[in-house]
């Protein structure tokens, strides 16, 4: 840990013997960027890009549609994964004179693109499926019996890869929930091929692809929303900004709080800044260091910067709550 005087510079809030600042990185494992350890991705791709290529061939043999919106499902997973295994080496690269938070945020614009990524393909597969209800075309129910059988072992196994930091990181919730619920879908096609085998009816086949779409839609839109909040640097998810700012309020000393920001790094850290009145002078940086520790042991927020002002003559330009 490090400590400085003045972070702030004095167009923002003036400084003086009665204002510093001290900034605080923690970096202990339970928050540090979660990565599946060895090949998991490139064996998840691998794995799910083969499945797609052999869905597709079997959805226009056996004239599938639910084999094909599920191919389609299955290539934005294939996608997705790319974008979290590149947003996770580009997480990791060290900071640098211009990128001087790293590039630690690729995992949320990754997280933003893969839930958009994901709603274009549910509208492409919507629209054929739609087609298809109104000129239901022949299927081979054996056929779709058997690719589906192959995609629950597929995507079974490649959701377990990710199992272990989904709880951490958005990206791989997503791609933990989106293999999972493709095993689930293809379980729905199992039983459609069969009910198609058995009974001859066409109509059961663009029913279940439109069944597929809307439990697929439902349930990403909470990734899509908490991609988007991310984007948009809310306070994270499990953070409480007014508990956040009532601790720091009763630290000893501590008159006010004021410019509290809480906002997310990445998909797996969270930084913090906050400017402290303290009128009975600056309490050192042992003080500092134990408050950015409870701030991460408590909160899970890693990186807190925190201003310390004595008001020694001098007003904070950032006082009031509508500045920013």
């Amino acid at each position: 840990m490090s400590a400085s005087a003045n972070l702030l510079p004095a167009t923002a809030c003036a400084t003086g013997p009665g204002m510093s600042g001290a900034h605080h990185d923690h970096h202990h494992g339970h928050r540090e960027m979660i990565q599946p350890r060895g090949l998991a991705f490139p064996v998840a791709v691998v794995l799910n890009l083969a499945f797609v290529i052999a869905e597709i061939a079997a959805g226009m043999i056996s004239g599938s549609m639910a084999l094909l919106a599920d191919a389609g499902h299955n290539f934005s997973d294939v996608l997705s994964l790319l974008l979290a295994w590149g947003a996770s080496m580009l997480a990791a690269r060290p900071p640098s004179a211009r990128f001087t938070y790293g590039l630690k945020s690729s995992s949320i614009l990754a997280a933003i693109a893969n839930a958009g990524l994901l709603w274009v393909a549910l509208g492409a597969i919507l629209v054929e499926t739609i087609r298809r209800l109104t000129d239901p075309s022949p299927v081979a129910g054996m056929m779709m019996m058997a690719v589906a059988g192959v995609g629950i072992a597929v995507n079974g196994a490649c959701a377990f890869l990710f199992a272990k930091g989904r709880q951490q990181d958005l990206n791989l919730r997503a791609a933990f929930q989106h293999l999972l619920a493709d095993a689930a879908v293809s379980a729905g096609v199992v039983l459609a091929g069969f009910l198609v085998f058995m009974t001859g009816a066409r109509w059961i086949d663009p029913v279940t692809s439109l069944v597929i779409t809307g439990v697929i839609a439902w349930g990403s839109w909470s990734l899509l929303r908490d991609a988007v909040k991310m984007g948009l640097l809310a306070v994270p998810d499990g953070i409480d900004e007014s508990t956040v700012r009532s601790f720091l309020a009763a630290q000893p000393g501590v008159s006010a709080v004021h410019d509290l920001h809480i906002w997310p790094m990445s998909t797996t850290e969270t930084a913090l800044t906050a400017h402290l009145v303290m009128p009975g002078g600056h309490p050192g940086d042992m003080f500092l260091h134990e408050l950015a520790h409870e701030l991460e042991h408590d909160f899970g927020i890693g990186h807190a910067t925190v201003q310390v002002e004595t008001r020694g003559g001098a007003e904070c330009a950032l006082e009031a709550d509508a500045v920013v």
